[in-house]
């Protein structure tokens, strides 16, 4: 599993951070350290952050997110200053929306590319509409209408990318109801992205050896209060 470094100038800051992320996948998020403060107060101390390098060198690489422009310069200065060799990547996406997507994709099994381009992108549910995704050959479809009366907001579109990722299928939402998508149903930042509302019309399109399963199950989630 991607391993996740908080690299922030103040420890408050970045344990806030780290558990509300923590609630988008709760229970079997992946590994996190903290590199935040410099001797007791605010700053970065590279020392620290190679440390926290270190402490992940049996994952399967490692994500970092900074707050701070010169957070940025100590995560990138600690990679030399490390002992292990695990690869390292250092996202330039905001801290608190760019750990909450890449733990959940994460969490969900994903690569390290793909959690870095999850972390690096995760302002686009603040943006305006652009073009969507290209939708996902038609293999297996189902639709649902979302009964949660908020829709899909934070924790339940947390859920459903992570139940997404379980399956060996690439599957693509689409709000009927607003016309939005369609967007990755493994990606926490698409799906917020499209806005969805309770009774929204969802369309599901799964295609790969899991495709029905994959279909079947998330309707099921939307459907479920």
């Amino acid at each position: 599993m991607i391993g996740l470094v908080v690299v922030s100038h103040s420890a408050p800051l970045a344990e806030a951070a780290v558990d509300l992320a923590r609630q988008m996948a709760p229970g079997d998020e992946p590994p996190v350290r903290i590199a935040a403060g410099a001797d007791g107060g605010f700053g970065t101390d590279a020392a620290a952050i190679a440390a926290a390098y270190d402490e992940l060198e049996g994952s399967d690489g490692v994500v970092v997110l900074t707050d701070l422009g010169s957070a940025m310069i100590s995560a990138e200065f600690a990679v030399d200053l490390r002992e292990g060799s695990v690869e390292i990547r250092i996202s330039r996406g905001p801290l608190v929306e760019g750990l909450a997507a890449a733990i959940v994709r994460a969490a969900g099994g994903a690569g390290l590319d793909e959690v870095l381009a999850e972390a690096d992108g995760a302002l686009a549910a603040k943006a305006p509409a652009e073009d969507p995704a290209p939708a996902v050959a038609a293999g297996f479809q189902a639709t649902a209408r979302i009964a949660d009366p908020l829709g899909l907001h934070a924790r339940p579109a947390a859920g459903f990318a992570k139940a997404a990722a379980s399956f060996d299928a690439r599957v693509s939402i689409t709000d009927v109801t607003k016309g939005a998508g369609p967007a990755d149903a493994k990606s926490l930042i698409a799906i917020l992205a499209l806005g969805s509302a309770g009774g929204d019309e969802i369309r599901i399109d799964a295609t790969g050896p899991e495709a029905e399963a994959a279909a079947t199950r998330l309707a099921e989630l939307l459907e479920t209060p």
